[in-house]
């Protein structure tokens, strides 16, 4: 399986209204609930307002269309990582799924998943 490396830094972040996003950038994620909208987005381009904000991520994604009846690739990169304490944060779009590391495991973490055999571009 290969994984691609996103080359920006991000942030995870807490905002108070859909307003505060500005949806000309061109990375990022949302998710609303009935409890928050959070937002992953480019550091960069991180809204000066947010109620809460973690930076320090890189991220990668599973190349390729997931097919939704595919079970537990998630499920195997989170273990690999897991068992070897780094910790993740998933998001993911229709065709596939990102994971995010904190900056400092981001290599470690890719080195891993290559001697398990996932190859990374």
């Amino acid at each position: 399986m290969e994984l691609k490396k996103i080359e920006y830094d991000l942030t995870v972040c807490k905002v108070k209204s859909e307003e505060d996003i500005d949806l000309t950038k061109k990375f990022y994620f949302i998710s609303k609930t009935d409890e928050e909208i959070s937002l992953v987005c480019i550091t960069d381009d991180t809204p000066d307002n947010t109620l809460e904000r973690e930076d320090g991520w890189k991220a990668f994604r599973i190349q390729g269309t997931l097919d939704f009846s595919l079970i537990g690739i998630l499920s195997k990169i989170s273990t690999i990582l897991a068992e070897n304490k780094i910790g993740i944060f998933a998001v993911s779009t229709f065709n596939t799924d990102y994971i995010l590391v904190k900056k400092e495991n981001f290599d470690r973490a890719l080195a891993l998943l290559e001697a398990e055999g996932y190859f990374v571009v």
